[in-house]
């Protein structure tokens, strides 16, 4: 399954308790990423909580797109990546 970086934006910053709400928003969206055949594996947050960088498995951007209009998420960018890793290399 192609891997991918979903680059968003939230203006507003990206506010997710850490209680029971947060997880049940969170188990939410990946039980709607499911529906497409997409995972969320993890994220990472900038500071400011202005930007994500989501590390998505799905079959193509388009259902990473249509999962992220159903779970009113932004998509700036989504790109196709692969692992480098340097320890391969030693």
């Amino acid at each position: 399954m192609p891997r991918y970086i979903v680059e968003r934006t939230f203006p507003t910053g990206l506010h997710i308790p850490t209680d029971p709400d947060g997880a049940a928003t969170c188990l939410t969206v990946v039980d709607t990423n499911a529906e497409d055949g997409v995972t969320w594996v993890h994220s990472y947050v900038s500071d400011d909580k202005a930007k994500t960088f989501c590390v998505y498995d799905g079959p193509n951007p388009e259902a990473i797109r249509a999962v992220a209009v159903r779970n009113s998420l932004p998509v700036d960018r989504i790109t196709q990546v692969r692992v480098l890793d340097p320890y391969f290399y030693v």
